[in-house]
This record gives C-alpha cells, sequence and structure tokens, in this order.
C-alpha cells in the first residue's frame, strides 16, 4: 500500500468518522449498529469510498464512543470559559471529538497530520470561522499530550 493511497484512505474514515458521530447524535442510535450500516452500505455499496479504511473507521467511532467522558474532558480543558463542549453544533462536536481521540490514542499518526487532516474536515463543512477555531483548540491539545513532537517539555502542573 502506498503512503498516498494509505493518506487518502485514512481521511476517508476521519470524514467517515465524523459522519458517524454526527448521525448517532442526531438519530439516537448505538455507535456499532452505525458502524455496521456504513460497513455494510456506505464502505461496501455501491463502489463509492472503496478506498476507506474501515478498521480505522471503526477504531475512532468505537474509541470516541469508549473514551467520550475522557475525550470530552480534553476537549472542554481547551474551549474558551463562554463556549461549552455541549454548545458547540453537532458537526463541529464530532469533528473534535474525533480529532481528540486520535491525539489521545493514536500515536502512529503524528499531531501535526492529526490537526491538518480535521482542519481541512472542518472546511469541507464550514466558510466561517469554523475551521480557524478547530485548529486552535486541536494545537492546543495536541501540544499538551504530544508535547515531544513539538519540542515542548511537559510540566506538572499542565
Amino acid at each position: 500500500m502506498t503512503q498516498e493511497f494509505d493518506s487518502q484512505s485514512r481521511n476517508s474514515a476521519r470524514l467517515a468518522a465524523v459522519q458517524a458521530l454526527y448521525q448517532m447524535e442526531l438519530a439516537g442510535q448505538k455507535s456499532k449498529l452505525v458502524v455496521h450500516e456504513f460497513n455494510d452500505h456506505w464502505f461496501k455499496g455501491a463502489g463509492t469510498n472503496s478506498n476507506t479504511d474501515s478498521e480505522y473507521f471503526e477504531l475512532i467511532v468505537l474509541g470516541v464512543v469508549a473514551e467520550q467522558s475522557i475525550v470530552d474532558k480534553a476537549i472542554s480543558e481547551k474551549l474558551n470559559e463562554k463556549w461549552k463542549l455541549d454548545r458547540l453544533d453537532t458537526t463541529l462536536r464530532a469533528i473534535m471529538r474525533c480529532a481528540a481521540y486520535e491525539i489521545l490514542r493514536c500515536f502512529d499518526v503524528p499531531g501535526t497530520v492529526i490537526v491538518d487532516q480535521y482542519v481541512s474536515i472542518a472546511h469541507d463543512f464550514y466558510e466561517g470561522s469554523e475551521p480557524k477555531f478547530v485548529n486552535a483548540a486541536l494545537d492546543k491539545l495536541a501540544r499538551q499530550y504530544r508535547t515531544a513532537e513539538f519540542g515542548l517539555v511537559h510540566t506538572v502542573d499542565e
């Protein structure tokens, strides 16, 4: 598998994960049902998005659900006092949750790549200041949890 294909397949998985979390929140569906539907109907059906890394998609979706309190806490700590996670719209919340999960748990992917990919996804959905918001919050998160990647020293009271 080439690096370019891997990158495209992971990007497609990230976008699908955001869409799955959105669907789960709006429709009140369980994560395993949504993963099954995406695998059966979107990834395998009609040949669309057949280059999606379905295992990575499942890792993100199920990981966010399993660790939602940890993910939400990490995001909330990086938001401005005026902004609470539940104040964000559903799509923005899904983007932030997927990205935060990857930053916290997917150490095989550089933090800067994760931030860049989710900022790009934010651009797919928003034309306003939301992508800048996503970039600022995720950059703070990545710098805290991936200090070595940024040449930073992590102190005890951070």
